[in-house]
């Protein structure tokens, strides 16, 4: 199984490298057999070649099992026709990585949390976002110079095939799905959006549907998150309760997510946060969302190929974190302690290993 890794900027490099501790300490317990192949991207890659992205490391990217992607400062970046690609925008809409899971659950010993384990489905390729809309140019434009648009792009397939990911993945858990929508106003597209959902959901009689508006749904999940199971949503309203909602389960820094495409087989971990710039290089980054996304790279590819090993190893990463994490004094700052990024990492693959005795004897 053949991993690329590209710990992009900002405190990317730091967080790649305490989920790398984590992934060979996992592959040493279950014998997972991985392989690895560094790549820059981001701007070390900028640096070097003269775009942030380019198209021969998007190609390579192709050809492996799956993808381990650190955060991104688009924001700092030049404009696009001087190098400033979208990486995350790059790896998902070339490589149709369409299915972003960010799932969110509390932790009882994080007694500030909602309690809540859900999961939000979001459509990764199209949308209100002017990088991944339009087939030549960009979705954003000023016709003057004190009038600014944005196209919005929705189409039936996208809405289709997320939906369909969002019911497969109720059936294994609580059968239960909420659509996110605002089609009382965008009558056109968050209409199309409902149309589909409600198109596949009469292929799944055994999960419930319910549809709820954006701005509603905001405030039902800090009101009482635990009611939700699997939601399903756009590109942009995913993006917003996804971060919401893993800030209601104790840290945006706790939050795991994988950009995946079904049908190709490609799996992409990403961590829910930015690059945090203010904070690189200060080995005080919280490592766990990135570190949780590749327990769910390793777990999406068992299930995908029909390999239990890498489906138990997904498990154990999670449970060894928060095996650290229930106790105060091996928690991030961000989490109210004093470990750094790098310590965390060693506690996390350590307590991976602490069990590999035990998992070699069942294994043979």
């Amino acid at each position: 199984m053949k991993i690329f890794v590209t710990p992009c900027d900002g405190i990317g490099p730091e967080i790649t490298a305490a989920t790398m501790e984590v992934m060979k300490a996992t592959d040493a317990a279950f014998g997972l057999g991985l392989e690895y192949h560094f790549e820059d991207t981001g701007f070390a890659s900028l640096e070097k070649h003269g775009s942030t992205l380019r198209d021969e490391t998007i190609e390579l990217a192709r050809t492996f099992d799956g993808i381990i992607l650190g955060p991104q400062s688009h924001m700092d970046y030049p404009p696009r026709d001087k190098g400033g690609v979208n990486v995350s925008a790059g790896f998902r809409v070339k490589l149709d990585l369409y299915a972003n899971v960010r799932p969110a659950r509390s932790r009882a010993f994080l007694n500030d949390a909602k309690e809540m384990d859900l999961v939000i489905m979001r459509e990764a390729t199209e949308g209100f976002y002017p990088d991944r809309n339009m087939y030549a140019g960009t979705g954003e434009f000023m016709p003057t110079p004190d009038v600014a648009l944005s196209v919005r792009k929705i189409t039936a397939n996208a809405c289709e095939r997320i939906a369909r990911q969002a019911f497969l993945l109720a059936m294994k858990r609580g059968r239960k799905v909420t659509a996110v929508h605002k089609a009382n106003n965008f009558i056109l597209t968050d209409g199309l959006f409902l149309q589909q959902v409600r198109k596949v959901a009469a292929e799944f009689p055994e999960v419930r549907l319910n549809d709820v508006i954006i701005d509603a749904m905001a405030a039902h999940l800090v009101r009482d998150p635990s009611r939700y199971d699997v939601i399903v949503a756009t590109n942009f309203y995913s993006d917003i309760l996804s971060d919401l909602a893993s800030e209601l389960s104790g840290s945006l820094g706790l939050a795991g997510s994988i950009n995946a495409n079904a049908e190709t087989g490609l799996v992409c971990a990403q961590a829910q946060h930015g690059s945090a710039p203010d904070i690189q290089n200060q080995n005080i980054a919280n490592p766990t969302s990135l570190i949780l996304s590749a327990a769910m790279m390793l777990s999406w590819l068992g299930e995908q190929r029909g390999l239990p090993q890498f489906e138990a190893a997904g498990a154990e990463i999670e449970r060894a974190v928060d095996e650290v994490l229930a106790n105060p004094a091996t928690r991030t700052r961000d989490l109210g302690g004093n470990t750094n990024t790098d310590t965390f990492g060693s506690l996390v693959a350590r307590a991976v290993q602490n069990r590999g005795g035990d998992r070699k004897a069942v294994n043979a």
